[in-house]
């Protein structure tokens, strides 16, 4: 970048570009106008912006004591000085500038980021000093040898290596919470979200023993992807015969028109009245035949459609009710399963409350867990308690997917049918509007006799 600037007298960082600098990087309007009248104290500024000024040398800032952020990039600059006043700086940018030499630096210990991307260096040192530095570029320098890049990441790799390991993570976790979502998206599309995993368990009996047996409960997405097929086969199949008919309609239309065409050229070409009206009685003729073979082709095609959408009907009940034969199935060997629970937790406290009372059990139980053998029906009343509770999440679940898949069938074959009505009367008013044009046509030939 400094390289613009060859035919440009060098600039020298003086009093009058400071102020000035200072001036457009301030407040503005009435602030600002308040900050010229008490005058601009160096010392009380934080950030200065002194790049694309084609300096060659940094001088006079040794009044910036408290500065924290300084720019000197897109400049001509050959040594790194003048900066030893400035021991609060943390950020600083002379990247895009002649540099060959790391030097200057040693009284800069707040520097956290540094940047000397495309200088002309040729060796990392005199680095030493800056203990609190976190992020460094050295890109498009003169590091040619591998001894002299490896220096240089040594110095950053403190950092850098840290920011590369977090941006790794931050990518794989990203990648993973891409995929989990798109996995719950295609389950909640196929009603059967959360149940190729632990989550129905997890909320129906926490920490317990038997929830890994239905961790996985397989085969259900299959059948969202056949309901998936059949609806595209549906679809594509309805999309073939409206574009078809469509087809064969712009064929009659095309070929009237040709015979308009010609019938409208020989009436130009004639002053006999009486061709003049056979011509158009022939037109109007035409016209009427093109109206019954366009709405003929509507009719067949209505016909067509009602066929296709009550088969389209029938699979999609069976595929659907298919599906909730499957998942009614599953839950059912949810609720054998927590039976089976139910009936060995009530095995096994019973066995508890008799050795407790004979004194026997070796086993020291918690507090919250001993109140509940006061006697039998306390234990046996807890323990089904809880096994209601697991059976309702059960039952809420199985409901909520049944009721999910019925909805969904219920409301898309009743999109089909109102969208096969509003593209019925569509039709049928534009073949209307178009026999209307043509019919006017007419009359206006005839008026003009």
């Amino acid at each position: 970048m400094s390289k613009l600037y060859d035919t440009i007298e060098p600039a020298v960082i003086d009093e009058q570009m400071l102020k000035q600098c200072v001036e457009e990087q301030g407040p503005k309007e009435e602030a600002g106008r308040i900050a010229n009248q008490e005058g601009i104290d160096f010392n009380e500024v934080l950030h200065l912006r002194l790049d694309f000024k084609n300096i060659l040398k940094i001088d006079n800032l040794w009044s910036f004591t408290t500065l924290v952020r300084l720019q000197l990039d897109n400049n001509i600059i050959e040594k790194i000085e003048g900066l030893d006043s400035l021991v609060n700086l943390k950020w600083l940018d002379l990247s895009f500038n002649n540099i060959e030499v790391i030097e200057g630096l040693d009284k800069l210990t707040q520097l956290t980021d540094l940047t000397l991307f495309s200088n002309r260096i040729t060796r990392v040192e005199n680095m030493d000093a800056l203990k609190e530095l976190q992020v460094v570029s050295f890109g498009n320098n003169l590091l040619k040898s591998l001894d002299n890049r490896l220096q240089a990441r040594d110095h950053y790799e403190f950092s850098i290596v840290e920011l590369e390991q977090e941006e790794r993570e931050l990518e794989n976790k990203l990648i993973k919470e891409k995929n989990i979502e798109e996995r719950l998206q295609t389950e909640r599309r196929a009603y059967v979200e959360y149940l190729n995993g632990p989550e129905l368990f997890d909320q129906m009996i926490a920490d317990d023993p038997e929830a890994s047996k239905l961790s996985y409960l397989p085969g259900l997405a299959d059948e969202h992807n056949k309901r998936e097929e059949e609806c595209q086969q549906f679809f594509s199949a309805l999309g073939d015969a409206i574009n078809e008919n469509r087809g064969t309609g712009i064929e009659a239309i095309e070929t009237f028109e040709s015979f308009k065409k010609a019938t409208f050229d020989d009436i130009l070409l004639t002053r006999d009245v009486q061709v003049v009206e056979a011509k158009l009685q022939e037109l109007s003729d035409k016209v009427q035949t093109l109206w019954n073979d366009l709405m003929g082709l509507e009719l067949q095609l209505v016909d067509q459609l009602e066929d296709t959408i009550k088969e389209f009907e029938r699979n999609m009940a069976e595929m659907v009710a298919a599906f909730i034969e499957h998942i009614q199935a599953l839950f059912a060997q949810c609720r054998d399963i927590e039976n089976q629970q139910f009936e060995r937790t009530t095995e096994i406290a019973l066995e508890t409350l008799e050795k407790l009372v004979k004194n026997e059990l070796d086993d020291e139980l918690p507090d919250d867990l001993r109140v509940l053998f006061v006697d039998k029906d306390t234990i046996t009343n807890a323990v089904t308690a809880s096994h209601d509770a697991h059976l309702v999440k059960v039952d809420n679940k199985e409901d909520d997917m049944v009721t999910r898949v019925n909805n969904w069938m219920r409301n898309m074959t009743d999109q089909v049918h109102e969208d096969e009505v509003k593209r019925n009367r569509s039709r049928v008013l534009e073949i209307t509007h178009l026999i209307d044009h043509y019919r006017d046509e007419i009359d206006s030939i005839e008026s003009q006799m």
